[in-house]
């Protein structure tokens, strides 16, 4: 009897070049297997947890400071209650400068990023190093806290709305650039060279055959980035920038709790608003065209109607000449060429200490985060929350502390418990949950039905369905969120000590409150290694995950 023929092993899958030859392993083999990911999300869990252990102990954060501090809060809150707006049409009109302030430095950002993005994507660059350079610029502009280019701006030009706008245009090119040129290495060649093929320049070239396939990528991400920069324009009173934040700093200066809530309040729904009204406009911009109808035409040409017209009246209502963004440029670089050279001497160890005091704030914090953001994550998935009920209350609870900026958070705190990093760390902690909370939610709502369905079918209850079906699918995204939120606390982190929540950017201030520029320079430069570094390293720890 002989033995049935054995059919070969499946070749590994391997990756095409243009002309169909195989040109290495395909991207399941270059991905660890399931079982070494599951392996090192452990590790890193146990690691995470005790780098988070050692950062509270460093900070003196613990359990019976939390309690304490929690107390301290609610006694603050019932201070603050009930709120009140002595001044309603001031407030009214502040807020309006911030909208406006958050529109038009995305619009800046938006103009500046373009021909970034142009130069930084390998299929339009003209050289390699040309990308190198505007990589590197996004990323330095991406890398360094708005609120540090704030504080410089407004000591170049002065207090006002102006350093504001212009410290909002500037990091958001960090983001906006990024975006704009993946989406450009993204886009379908063959447009491209159809149109090289009929002779034209190498402008119409790209405005025919690239900008046509990435405008839809472009929309989304300007518009997301006003709902990030409306978040941002509101503390920037706090330095000086013009804004709402301004009238709340003035607050709780005056120790007037009611009129300083009352305000908080005033920012929640400005800020709620702009959320809900970005994703509808999303929505419209980014909606399937219907070639019998005019109305997506006249939907778009409504909507660019009306971002014209904003444009303007953000220029006539903030009282800024656009001249002045060209003739303020001088200036700046006067300011930034007084950073140099870089003076990391001059503090002593007391930059060293503040430096990873701030490290130590952004790893606590986002310990604090995780622990929170993880089960009220879970409860706003709407496959995993028990009841519709507990579904819309989590979601509500994550799109509240989402529209209250991390900076605001860190006044209450130290307002409550005292200066401190505990209150900077305490106060990223929560803030963490709008963010991270959110996107566990998202993560665990985009896993497959199937082994879910799988353990009820067995007879599997709703605790037996989390830990055996929605837990092991979802765990390496959420960890990878986890990691992005450990990225973004520790670059806000930075900045908390302006508001006197500990860390570097109490040192950052001073600096440049006593014209000790390069100083300053000296701490801008150690903030811009240390996040570029964390932003690496979680990025490529998130690359072995995936």
């Amino acid at each position: 009897m002989t033995a049935a023929p054995v059919a070969p092993a499946p070749a590994p899958p391997r990756l095409d070049d243009s002309a169909g030859r195989g040109v290495g392993p395909g991207p399941d083999l270059l991905r660890p297997p399931p079982g070494a990911r599951h392996r090192a999300i452990r590790w890193l869990a146990g690691g995470g947890v005790l780098l988070t252990l050692a950062a509270s102990s460093a900070i003196g954060l613990d359990l019976p400071t939390l309690v304490a501090g929690g107390e301290d809060v609610a006694n603050l809150l019932g201070r603050m209650v009930p709120p009140e707006l002595s001044d309603p049409a001031r407030i009214a009109t502040l807020a309006v400068d911030t909208v406006l302030m958050a529109f038009l430095g995305t619009v800046l950002a938006t103009v500046l990023s373009v021909p970034l993005a142009f130069l930084a994507a390998r299929t339009t660059t003209p050289h390699p190093a040309v990308a190198t350079v505007a990589r590197g610029v996004i990323t330095f502009c991406r890398a360094v806290p708005d609120l540090v280019f704030a504080v410089l701006f407004v000591r170049a030009l002065g207090l006002g709305v102006l350093p504001g706008v212009l410290a909002l245009a500037l990091h958001s090119v960090g983001m906006l650039g990024k975006l704009f040129a993946d989406a450009i290495e993204s886009a379908d060649p063959g447009p491209r060279e159809a149109v090289r093929s009929v002779g034209v320049g190498r402008v119409r070239e790209l405005l025919n055959g690239v900008v046509p396939q990435v405008v839809p990528a472009w929309v989304s991400a300007f518009v997301y980035r006003v709902d990030i920069n409306l978040r941002t324009s509101v503390v920037l009173g706090f330095v000086g920038a013009g804004g709402i934040g301004f009238a709340l700093q003035d607050a709780l200066r005056g120790l007037v709790y009611p009129k300083a809530m009352g305000i908080v309040l005033v920012i929640l729904v400005l800020v709620a608003g702009m959320e809900l009204l970005s994703v509808a406009i999303r929505r419209t911009l980014l909606a399937p065209r219907h070639p019998r109808y005019g109305r997506d035409r006249a939907v778009r040409l409504l909507v660019g109607g009306a971002a014209g017209v904003l444009l303007v009246a953000s220029f006539v209502r903030l009282d800024i000449d656009p001249s002045t963004l060209v003739t303020s440029v001088p200036d700046l670089l006067a300011v930034a060429g007084r950073t140099f050279p870089p003076d990391l001497t001059t503090l002593g160890p007391a930059l060293w200490e503040a430096m990873l005091q701030t490290l130590a704030i952004g790893l606590s914090a986002t310990g604090i985060g995780v622990l929170l953001s993880l089960p009220l994550g879970l409860l706003a998935a709407r496959n995993v929350a028990p009841h519709p009920l507990v579904y819309g209350v989590a979601r509500t609870v994550i799109l509240v502390v989402r529209a209250i900026p991390e900076l605001i958070l860190a006044v209450v705190f130290v307002a409550a418990v005292g200066l401190g990093p505990v209150a900077g760390a305490v106060a990223l902690g929560i803030g963490s949950i709008g963010f991270l909370g959110k996107l566990v939610a998202d993560a665990v709502e985009e896993i497959p039905p199937g082994p879910a369905e799988a353990v009820r079918s067995v007879g599997g209850g709703w605790w037996k369905v989390l830990f055996s079906a929605v837990l092991p699918q979802g765990m390496p995204s959420i960890v990878g969120s986890g990691l992005y939120l450990l990225d973004v606390n520790i670059r806000t982190s930075t900045i908390l000590g302006i508001v006197g929540a500990g860390g570097v950017g109490f040192l950052l201030f001073e600096a440049v409150r006593t014209l000790h520029f390069q100083v300053a320079g000296g701490i801008v430069l150690l903030v811009f290694v240390v996040v570029l570094l964390i932003e690496r390293l979680s990025g490529w720890i998130r690359a072995q995950l995936s």
